[in-house]
């Protein structure tokens, strides 16, 4: 095809072919584009000192590349070509002006298929444009490729049976985590500079830190949900969220600021109506700093502790305050109130997704545990973690009940929170990016990120670290705290992982996702200038 054909011609660069019919110049080196980071190319784009057609076929070549290695595209959006059209026609307008934008495939984009990897959903087309991206094109942005996720989503790794297996960048026998995979495949490889996608366990957090980028979940109704399809649906006892990926923190602030708009408020009118405080993320004052290095449920590999600890030495050595936050009960949390919350119909809603399909792939166990007869889950939980108990049939009593404990849960925490009087907080994040196929293996190490989808708190992770070869040898005493068969696998999991990259999470309390990132721009700043490799 014509696109294809440019694709490849356009990264040669000067010897572009001349039955390329699209423009290239021969004095705009695609792999300068590549290396702008997001606000100095939007500023090239908006300026004009860039055209947006060598932007556009720059990405576009370098997303077949990663696709070609990885595996994360699922579909090229042919009518990005019309809309660059249409945007070289525009006035430069627009926060992203002419940004290449890479959409999540359970994001809806009209004319195409959001599958959740379901052969079901295929060649059903959805019938407009999700708000979130049309307040993208309404900034000027070109959504141009959807990504690959997992089976129904409710996994953190990436593979489906339409699309198959999607590899990690940085080591391809590791996975991309997920499920926004696709996407931190893409972002992460650089075949996009901006990509959105969904978290209701850490599904953007995961792909983020497995690939060594940037990433946001914001409040869950901070930005609109609108055409973004779950894979359980009418579920809100864990809050689900639509965020930005990109390779630094500017760039998912430009993003934010670009969506927080009256476009998205007017199309969604559920959203509340709070643009982005710049003046918060550009505060420059001490922060009051949270900071626990595990949760007592799922132990820390060396690495991830390690990586809380150099970064509260930094950000104690640059003026902030840094205090010790004990988690409890995370057991509690993940088991009654996160699997609960999200499997309270005894997982019929999950079940049904699957109907016709070939049930195989990161899924099957949760399938198996939920099919199973009540007399047997009865019997499992009295051999294993309460996993089991937490899929099963609840009545309108007790999800009412549920509801409330997690209401009050949240009120304690945040009364935790401000009996310290804290700002932000810093966490953990599980890592490095495990080997394919064992995040089917370890559902319960969602824990780090799945406390802050059920508190519905803004959370970003920030690569600090690469796993050395002394978190290695150090992984030999790994023993857990249940020294159970999850406990005994996730040593499996994580070795093998020298040199890929380990982050921090890094919190704020609801609805302020300009003070997160604004802690997440300090913890990226120290970064750097401690560690040359980023």
């Amino acid at each position: 095809s014509r696109k294809r054909r440019h694709a490849v011609c356009y990264r040669q660069g000067p010897k572009c072919s001349r039955s390329c019919r699209q423009g290239c110049h021969p004095s705009v080196n695609p792999v300068s584009i590549l290396s702008l980071p997001l606000p100095e190319l939007s500023k090239k784009l908006r300026d004009g000192s860039l055209p947006p057609d060598h932007v556009f076929y720059a990405y576009v070549g370098k997303a077949l590349q990663i696709a070609t290695e990885t595996n994360c595209i699922t579909e090229f959006l042919q009518e990005s070509e019309s809309q660059l059209r249409k945007v070289k026609l525009m006035e430069r307008q627009g926060l992203l002006y002419g940004v290449p934008v890479s959409i999540k495939d359970s994001i809806d984009c009209q004319g195409h298929d959001s599958t959740l990897g379901f052969i079901k959903h295929l060649n059903k087309p959805a019938a407009e444009d999700s708000v979130v991206v049309q307040v993208l094109k309404r900034q000027g942005a070109i959504p141009f490729v959807k990504t690959n996720v997992p089976q129904s989503l409710i996994s953190y790794d990436c593979k489906n049976l339409i699309f198959g297996q999607t590899r990690n960048p940085l080591l391809y026998t590791r996975s991309p985590g997920g499920s926004s995979g696709g996407e931190g495949a893409l972002v992460g490889g650089g075949g996009s500079i901006l990509g959105i996608g969904t978290d209701v366990g850490g599904s953007l957090r995961f792909p983020a830190a497995f690939c060594g980028i940037c990433a946001i979940k914001p409040t869950g109704n901070r930005l609109s949900k609108r055409g973004v399809m779950s894979g359980i649906v009418g579920q809100k006892a864990v809050a689900a969220a639509v965020g930005p990926m990109a390779k630094d923190v500017e760039s998912l602030a430009l993003c934010l600021r670009a969506l927080l708009c009256e476009d998205m408020f007017s199309l969604d009118s559920t959203v509340p109506p709070l643009p982005f405080n710049q003046e918060v993320y550009s505060s420059t004052e001490p922060l009051r700093i949270g900071y626990y290095e595990t949760d007592f449920f799922t132990m820390p590999s060396p690495a991830m502790r390690r990586a809380v600890r150099e970064t509260k030495q930094l950000l104690e050595e640059a003026g902030h305050t840094l205090v010790p936050f004990e988690l409890t009960n995370v057991d509690h949390v993940v088991f009654n109130y996160c699997v609960r919350g999200m499997f309270t119909d005894g997982g019929r809603s999950f079940v049904k997704n699957f109907k016709g399909e070939l049930e195989k792939g990161s899924t099957a166990l949760f399938l198996w545990l939920a099919k199973a007869p009540h007399w047997l889950k009865t019997l499992l939980c009295w051999i294993s973690k309460p996993f089991v108990r937490s899929i099963s049939f609840y009545t309108v009593d007790e999800v009412w009940n549920l509801h409330q404990e997690i209401e009050d849960f949240r009120h304690q925490f945040i009364a935790q929170w401000n009996k310290l009087n804290l700002d932000v907080m810093l966490c953990p994040m599980l890592g490095p990016a495990f080997g394919i196929g064992y995040p089917a293996k370890l559902s319960v190490a969602v824990s780090y990120t799945m406390l802050y989808n059920a508190l519905d708190f803004p959370a970003g992770v920030v690569p600090v670290t690469l796993v050395t070869d002394e978190d290695e040898e150090q992984l030999k005493g790994y023993r857990g705290y249940y020294q159970d068969w999850w406990d005994r696998t996730l040593p499996k999991a994580f070795r093998g992982g020298v040199g890929m990259p380990v982050a921090v999470q890094c919190v704020a309390l609801p609805w302020q996702e300009e003070l997160c990132l604004r802690f997440m721009k300090e913890v990226e700043t120290l970064s750097l200038k401690k560690n040359s490799f980023f």
